[in-house]
C-alpha cells in the first residue's frame, strides 16, 4: 500500500539545508495539484498516470512562464516546442509510460473540450511526459485509456502526494530498485520565502552509483544481497520544477537546467539511452493572458522579474529538491513483481540508514 514506507526524512535522512514545505512537495506551491490513476491489474499490467495542474484555473485560461531543458533526449515530453517559442505554459502536465503518450495528451484534449463551450474553437497542444515501464508492465498491451486519465484529473489535490509505486511512477525502476514518483521542495527565505517545489518520475540509473547524501549506497548493496531486475539502468527520468517566484521564461528554462544537478548528485549521469527531460513553471506572475483569442485584451503586460543577483538561492533549492524527490521515490517504492514474473526489490531503507549513519 503507498504511505506503509517512511520518506526519507520521516526515516531521518535530511538532504540540504534548506526547509522543506509543510507538504514537503509540489503542492507547496500555492494552487499546485497533482491526482494520480494506477493500473495494477493480473500479472502484467504495472502503469498508470499522474498528472500536476499548475493551479486552480484552467491553465488555457491563465498561461503561466515556463521553460524546459534537456540533460539527455532519449525520450518525450510533449508540447515543449510551443514553450520554447512563447514562454508559456498552457495546459495541464501529465506522465504516463512510453507507449501511451498519445493516449494520454488525446486525453487532455476531450478534457479541456468538456470544459470549453460547445462553439468554442481552439488548439491545444498538451504537456505529456513518459518513461519505459516494459520491464514490470505489459507496455505493448495499451492498458492506459482515456478514463483513467480523467480519473487522475479527478483525483487532483493539495496538499501531500502519494509517491513510490502509484499513477505513472507504478512500474518504474530506479538505480537498481524500484522506483516511480517522487516530490520535494524549500522555502527560500533569502528570495522573500518563495518556494521551489519537484516531482520526479525516477527510472533511470545504475545501481553501483546510486548515492545517498554522498555515501555510496549502491556499491555497499550489491546484488548478491538484494537481486536487481536485470536491466542496464539507462531508463529514464522526467522532472517538473514549480515555484511561486516571479520569474521570466528564461529564468525557469535556467531552474530546470539545474535539475540535472540533483540527478547527478544521487549518480544519474543522463545515459546514452535515458530521456531526461525538465519542466519548470512559476506561478508567480498571475494574471497573463491567454494565448489565443482576439486582440481585445490590453496592449501590454505588466511582469516582475526575480534580479539574477537572487536567483542562485533558486538554483539551490532546485539541486536540493530534486535529490530529495528521487529519494523519497526509492524510499516509497514497494518491492513489485509483474509482467512474466519479473520482480523489482525496494531499496531496503534500514540497511540504508544504518550506510548512511556510519
Amino acid at each position: 500500500m503507498p504511505g506503509a514506507r517512511p520518506r526519507a526524512r520521516e526515516a531521518g535522512v535530511v538532504i540540504g539545508t534548506l526547509s522543506p514545505g509543510e507538504a514537503n512537495a509540489i503542492t507547496d506551491v500555492p494552487g499546485v495539484q497533482v491526482g494520480h490513476k494506477t493500473l495494477i491489474e493480473g500479472e502484467s499490467v504495472r502503469t498508470g498516470v499522474t498528472v500536476i495542474l499548475p493551479s486552480e484555473r484552467p491553465p488555457w485560461e491563465e498561461p503561466f512562464f515556463a521553460g524546459p531543458h534537456r540533460l539527455n533526449g532519449n525520450g518525450e515530453l510533449t508540447g515543449l516546442e510551443w514553450i520554447r517559442d512563447s514562454g508559456m505554459l498552457t495546459s495541464p502536465i501529465a506522465l504516463t509510460n512510453t507507449h501511451s503518450v498519445g493516449v494520454v495528451r488525446d486525453a487532455l484534449i476531450a478534457a479541456e473540450v468538456a470544459l470549453r463551450d460547445d462553439d468554442t474553437v481552439f488548439w491545444s497542444l498538451p504537456v505529456v511526459g513518459e518513461t519505459w515501464d516494459g520491464e514490470l508492465n505489459d507496455i505493448n498491451g495499451f492498458h492506459v485509456r482515456p478514463e483513467h486519465v480523467q480519473a487522475a484529473l479527478d483525483a487532483a489535490g493539495a496538499g501531500r502526494v502519494s509517491e513510490g509505486s502509484v499513477g505513472s511512477g507504478t512500474g518504474m525502476i530506479c538505480h537498481g530498485f524500484k522506483g516511480g514518483i517522487g516530490t520535494s521542495s524549500r522555502v527560500v527565505e533569502a528570495v522573500g520565502g518563495a518556494t521551489v517545489g519537484v516531482l520526479v518520475q525516477a527510472n533511470h540509473g545504475r545501481r553501483e552509483r546510486l548515492r545517498i547524501n554522498g555515501v555510496a549506497v549502491g556499491e555497499a548493496i550489491p546484488a548478491s544481497e538484494v537481486p536487481e531486475p536485470g536491466v542496464d539502468g539507462s531508463g529514464s527520468i522526467i522532472a517538473i520544477v514549480a515555484t511561486d517566484a516571479p520569474l521570466l521564461p528564461v529564468q525557469c528554462s535556467r531552474l530546470a537546467q539545474r535539475v540535472g544537478l540533483g540527478i547527478a548528485r544521487v549518480g544519474g549521469v543522463g545515459e546514452n539511452s535515458s530521456g531526461d527531460i525538465f519542466l519548470a513553471f512559476t506561478t508567480g506572475n498571475r494574471g497573463l493572458p491567454p494565448s489565443e483569442g482576439d486582440a481585445s485584451g490590453p496592449l501590454t503586460v505588466p511582469v516582475e522579474m526575480l534580479s539574477n543577483l537572487y536567483i542562485t538561492h533558486l538554483f539551490d533549492a532546485v539541486v536540493e529538491a530534486t535529490e530529495e524527490a528521487i529519494v523519497n521515490a526509492l524510499f516509497a517504492a514497494e518491492t513489485m513483481t509483474g509482467k512474466g514474473g519479473t520482480t523489482v526489490y525496494a531499496l531496503p531503507i534500514e540497511r540504508t540508514v544504518e550506510l548512511l549513519k556510519s
